[in-house]
């Protein structure tokens, strides 16, 4: 059992000051939306019709997003940490740009390649009469490509930390490169891969900028629970706006807190 030394709890004030001064611009925004609350009409609020059937689409979309992100994130996740293939250091680095671009850049990249006249979307429309702008599916790629590369950095983190040598033994058995991958490999990174997953998750249920630029904000269709708070703002609803933020901020936290030891050793 580690023990704390007397003087490892002495904070000096040239960082304790900033530190809190960070702190509080991190917190006020956040007891500002609680303060102003309407907790009286808080329940009738939140189940609304259209933030009932905003946050069906956004559960429905960010879950999709996420299995997607699985899908291809996993196996990148994989090269990325295993493999000597050329140019990974390259990967790496267009794998982790959704963090930093500006999601309504993301949004107009996603109809640059998926729009009726985008590299993809043109040929999808004149062979099969398909449009994804502006579409439920339109949602879940513009959740994708800002989600996924929480999911690749978590899992490729904890496939540099995992025990290669199972691996190896395995291989010198017999296994094959994807039994191993399957039988060992994998559950050997599953809480990695976990916690990817649910930071993907709760990124794609917060997606805008990418969304509204890409899918637009139709009821129903594309306007998830950040969209329907933008439309409240406009429509002057403060309230049904701040029980939305309330409610996203609230889910934020609770997985930020719960997987924050994973993910900070797996990053």
């Amino acid at each position: 059992m580690t023990h704390r030394r007397p003087h490892d709890w002495r904070v000096p004030p040239v960082i304790l000051v900033p530190a809190l001064v960070g702190l509080g611009l991190l917190l006020l925004p956040m007891a500002g939306l609680l303060w102003r609350a309407p907790w009286a009409r808080f329940p009738d609020l939140l189940i609304s019709e259209s933030v009932v059937t905003a946050l069906r689409l956004s559960v429905m979309t960010a879950t999709a997003a996420t299995a997607l992100s699985l899908l291809g994130g996993v196996p990148l996740a994989w090269i990325l940490a295993r493999s000597r293939l050329p140019g990974l250091t390259v990967v790496r680095g267009l794998v982790t740009v959704p963090l930093v671009l500006p999601p309504v850049i993301g949004g107009v990249a996603l109809l640059m390649a998926f729009g009726r006249r985008g590299v993809v979307g043109s040929w999808l429309d004149q062979l099969f009469g398909v449009s994804i702008p502006f579409t439920t599916v339109a949602v879940v790629l513009a959740q994708t490509f800002v989600a996924m590369p929480f999911l690749v950095v978590a899992v490729e983190g904890a496939l540099r930390t995992a025990d290669h040598r199972y691996d190896d033994i395995a291989a010198t058995l017999g296994a094959s490169p994807w039994l191993i991958f399957r039988r060992v490999t994998l559950p050997a990174v599953a809480p990695g891969i976990l916690a990817g997953a649910v930071l993907c998750w709760a990124r794609a249920l917060g997606e805008f900028g990418a969304t509204i630029t890409f899918a637009g904000s139709f009821p129903g269709t594309t306007r998830t629970l950040p969209l329907e708070a933008y439309v409240a703002i406009g429509a002057g609803d403060i309230d049904t706006a701040v029980v939305l933020s309330v409610l996203m901020i609230g889910i934020s936290v609770t997985i930020l807190i719960a997987l924050r030891g994973r993910w900070m050793r797996a990053t």
